[in-house]
């Protein structure tokens, strides 16, 4: 199936927009005029029906009855032919030339002094009519009293000519929206076409960013609706730069470790059997086994890393005393503290109880406490403080800057040379064993080049 066009959504909308704006727009216009024409003809119509009483009071001024001053059919102009018929008390009826082509039954009667409008068909034609009553003036010849007869005049138009107007101006408001939509329909897709030239570009440049070209990225284009797009764009590629230097340094580092062991693995058993040392077959044993359990710890440790951070390592919570916990740490690590000539100190007041992961948070507080022993100096005083809100554990670090806190976590970083043991995973899986519990794990240095690694717990996981 074919990709919906941004293009042809676009120009639809612009259409069905216009095609909206202008027929609406044209309708109500027409619907004014037609009722402002329609006015108009109404007042054309009475103003001429108006006339022929002034001229009836005329002819009946001349005093001898004559209708020499008849006004005829077509007389008084208008919008077409006109047709009148009055009727006076005293008098015969007075009818134009030729006479009201259909005339409403009983209308003299119907006829009052407000003017009454209506239209009538007679055969194809379609007449405009008004009628209504008057009193005129009674002549001296007729030696009348009184305020004059009442008289009745039903006047009448045929408004063919006047509807052909109206039909002229409904075709002009309908070919408006119609040609400006023709004109839409070629015009509106170039333009919309000109104005995606910008995508296109922005399309064409993507196309030569990948992970064959770190570093590249998306130059603004100076349009506010694509700048936010190219900066989200750019970000990903930041993100994406850095988890491919991180799988990059994450492949190197255990393609090193593993090199490493096993070339240690190899170059035991080949010098041992070319060149043998005199050393017991347990010794031998006992040093292939040591380079294994290294090898173990370390494919051991990249396995619980990927797990704690791809979410497959769930922590299981529950009610641990910390007092007991920490002490059996710290029992744990004397004999390594011991080994580079430091030594462990408990201080602080742990909390009563608090609700955690048991193995979890030994992988954070283990991984801690080993890297402080290895690294500290020799006759240093590795502290580990707790209190209700967390546990800090401080050592001497001579050797670290501020940089070298921002690489903290990396997997396979190292700031010496290799220890035995330690391949550089240690802050990766207590980092990530950190957030998979939803705790705070912060490292400082202070003004004598003191190592603080600061392990914050939530104060509903506490109770002091």
């Amino acid at each position: 199936m074919k990709p919906a066009s941004l293009s042809s959504r676009i120009t639809l909308l612009l259409l069905v927009t216009s095609l909206a704006l202008l027929g609406g727009g044209a309708l109500a216009m027409d619907w004014r005029i037609d009722r402002e024409m329609e006015a108009r003809y109404r007042e054309t119509l009475l103003t001429q029906a108006h006339a022929v009483a002034a001229m009836t009071e005329l002819e009946q001024d001349a005093g001898d009855g004559s209708t020499n001053l008849r006004p005829q059919a077509g007389l008084f102009g208008g919008e077409g032919p006109v047709f009148y018929e009055l009727r006076c008390k005293g008098l015969p009826p007075l009818r134009s030339d030729p006479p009201p082509l259909a005339t409403p039954p009983g209308w003299p009667d119907a006829a009052s002094s407000e003017p009454q409008f209506s239209r009538l068909k007679h055969h194809d034609k379609r007449l405009g009519t008004v009628m209504f009553a008057f009193r005129a003036p009674a002549g001296e010849a007729q030696n009348l009293t009184g305020g004059g007869r009442g008289c009745a005049l039903f006047f009448q138009q045929d408004r063919r000519p006047f509807e052909q107007i109206l039909l002229a101006i409904d075709w002009i408001l309908a070919l408006g929206p119609i040609l400006a939509l023709g004109i839409a329909l070629v015009a509106v897709p170039l333009i919309v076409r000109r104005g995606l030239r910008p995508v296109r570009a922005l399309v064409a440049r993507m196309g030569d960013i990948g992970p064959n070209a770190p570093g590249e990225r998306l130059h603004p284009s100076g349009l506010r609706e694509l700048d936010p797009l190219i900066r989200r764009f750019n970000g990903v590629l930041d993100r994406m730069d850095e988890g491919l230097a991180r799988e990059r340094q994450f492949a190197s580092g255990l393609a090193h470790e593993s090199r490493t062991r096993l070339a240690e693995l190899r170059a035991l058993t080949e010098v041992e059997s070319r060149y043998p040392s005199g050393r017991t077959l347990p010794d031998i044993l006992g040093e292939v086994g040591s380079i294994g359990a290294e090898l173990e710890a370390t494919v051991t440790a990249l396995l619980l890393l990927t797990r704690l951070q791809s979410g497959l390592e769930q922590p299981q919570l529950q009610e641990l005393s910390p007092a007991p916990w920490l002490e059996r740490q710290l029992q744990r690590h004397r004999g390594l503290a011991a080994d580079h000539g430091a030594t462990l100190q408990l201080s602080g007041e742990p909390p009563a109880r608090i609700r955690s992961d048991p193995a979890l948070l030994e992988v954070i507080v283990g991984n801690l406490l080993s890297n402080a022993c290895a690294y500290a100096p020799s006759g240093d005083t590795v502290e580990l403080h707790v209190d209700g809100a967390g546990l800090t554990i401080i050592n001497a670090a001579p050797d670290l800057t501020a940089d070298d806190l921002e690489r903290f976590g990396q997997r396979f970083w190292r700031k010496q040379a290799p220890h035995a043991g330690h391949a550089g995973l240690g802050l990766a899986l207590a980092a990530a064993a950190a957030h998979a519990l939803g705790l705070a794990l912060a490292f400082r240095l202070d003004a004598s080049r003191r190592l603080h690694a600061r392990l914050s717990w939530p104060k509903h996981r506490a109770d002091a």
